[in-house]
């Protein structure tokens, strides 16, 4: 990236990273990390055979000494290998998803941070990956560095001066101030990727699953940055690794960026204002002005298109394609099978119509848990921020970085009002009757900011919708079947909506 200030060189990388080394170094690992994996919240293959892993790089950031006065702290990228499923074909009910989708254990690259100590403390047992029986490491404790706050508060350091090690690069945006020293504390609760505190002023998060190219929650924030967009916080430093084979391009790791602290995300203000069955017409109305200012800024900081009758009519293929092999997947699906197909042959009508549409980035996952707001005894008020740009992290990348129609965002966050409505204690008329006002207040927000009307093209915003449902369904079946009942109540209502459109 060119965006990084006053780099400059680190010492060449210890002996660790030379091939042999780090050969015996995997193989000493191997069989823990093994275990270790499929145990993490943000690893992709949750209930498939691990067949095997390879080595991409090992690089030492902070020596692994023999005296254990200081611990250790290894890079790694590892490379997975899938295995055969053996189970028997009840335990494959709802088949694993197709390359890149999440729940399969492929041929998928991790960022692995590993601690080395001699004896681990009480306080970071939990963080144990295991004391390898054989190795460089032989006797010692592998264990998660993010846990550890001394080892966390190095990786911020690296930013502080930017400039290589081994494979890896830290870069700096010019004129970020980043402080020295701030209490470091890994986050709980994140399925993806990791991240850690920097007392209140930063937040860096650490991609798990890793591929060449930059990732979209890198680009977009430094694009809109550039574009004066104060909506979402801009990068302070970030760092990536160079492309695993010749020829490809580099593989973000991580971004830096301020902190907010005092805030509470759109679903605990959502949630919250349910509990105490309250409107959320205000907020929602603002937030669709936010969401609209988002993409204004990113349609003019980079390209756009116009979708015309011939990707219309793939964009409604595919959805078919997906309500297909959800239905397959999923039994509960099949009696709404016929209504759903309305909405997606409403969209090939209108595409061979003459209807067309832009595209540009986009957010990629926009919901109620991608936007904050400043916390307060009345519920939050205040400026909404959008943050976490990475989209889908089961897509492909170069899927996450195509061009989309806005209201693929807006199906998004409408469908995240009806999730918050189902989950509330009390669900029923009020609840509904919530969520519908919720939605025509966004969507009221979004056209007056935006200038374009998300319900000015019917046959659109219900296709992404709808296609937004299926995709909720499969997953809630093979990761949460305790929430299937919540894309299911919109599957139903969707499925029994005459044809979008059909008005005109």
């Amino acid at each position: 990236m060119s965006e990084s200030s006053s780099p400059r060189t680190a010492p060449p990388p210890l002996p660790f990273t030379a091939a042999a080394d780090g050969g015996a170094l995997l193989r000493s690992l191997t069989g823990l990390l093994a275990r270790w994996l499929p145990r993490q919240r943000w690893f992709a293959g949750k209930g498939r055979p691990l067949g095997g892993l390879t080595l991409v790089s090992v690089t030492e950031v902070l020596p692994c000494r023999a005296d254990g006065t200081v611990p250790g702290l290894l890079h790694l990228l590892v490379r997975t290998l899938p295995g055969r499923d053996h189970r028997p074909p009840a335990a494959q009910q709802v088949p694993a998803p197709s390359a890149g989708a999440p729940g399969e254990a492929g041929d998928d690259c991790y960022q692995l941070l590993l601690g080395v100590r001699p004896v681990l403390p009480p306080a970071l047992a939990h963080a144990l990956v295991g004391r390898p029986a054989d190795g460089p490491l032989h006797g010692r404790s592998v264990y998660e560095a993010l846990a550890d706050p001394r080892l966390a508060s190095l990786l911020l350091e690296r930013f502080r001066t930017p400039g290589t090690l081994g494979p890896l690069s830290f870069s700096r945006a010019p004129g970020s101030a980043i402080p020295t020293a701030p209490p470091a504390r890994l986050l709980d609760g994140e399925q993806t990727n990791s991240s850690v505190v920097y007392g209140t002023s930063h937040i860096l998060k650490v991609f798990r699953r890793v591929s060449p190219g930059i990732n979209p929650d890198l680009e977009l924030p430094l694009a809109l940055a550039r574009a004066g967009c104060t909506r979402v916080p801009a990068p302070s430093a970030w760092f990536e690794a160079a492309g695993p084979d010749t020829g490809t391009d580099p593989m973000t790791l991580g971004v830096l960026q301020p902190y907010l602290p005092g805030c509470a995300d759109g679903w605990q203000l959502a949630t919250g204002a349910l509990a105490r069955r309250a409107d959320f017409g205000a907020a929602a109305h603002s937030l669709g002005r936010a969401t609209a200012e988002v993409h204004t800024a990113l349609a003019g900081a980079l390209p756009t298109q116009v979708l015309h009758r011939s990707q219309l009519e793939q964009t409604a293929t595919a959805m078919h394609e997906r309500l297909t092999a959800a239905t397959a997947a999923v039994p509960a699906l099949r009696p709404y099978r016929a209504g759903l197909r309305r909405s997606f042959e409403a969209l090939a009508d209108f595409a061979r119509r003459g209807g067309r549409c832009t595209a540009q980035r986009l957010h990629g996952d926009l919901h109620l848990g991608q936007v904050l707001r400043p916390a307060g005894p009345d519920g939050g008020t205040g400026r909404w921020t959008v943050i976490d740009f990475e989209g889908e992290p089961a897509s492909p990348l170069a899927e996450r970085r195509r061009p989309q129609p806005p209201v693929r965002d807006i199906a998004g966050m409408l469908r995240s009002f009806d999730y918050a409505a189902c989950q509330h204690v009390a669900s029923g008329p009020w609840a509904e009757a919530w969520a519908r006002a919720s939605r025509t207040a966004y969507c009221r927000g979004y056209a007056e900011a935006g200038g374009t009307d998300p319900l000015g093209q019917p046959e659109l915003l219900r296709a992404y919708e709808t296609d937004k449902a299926v995709y909720e369904v499969l997953y809630e079946a093979r990761h949460r079947p305790g929430w299937l009942h919540v894309p299911m109540s919109a599957i139903r209502r969707l499925a029994a909506l005459p044809p979008a459109g059909a008005h005109r």
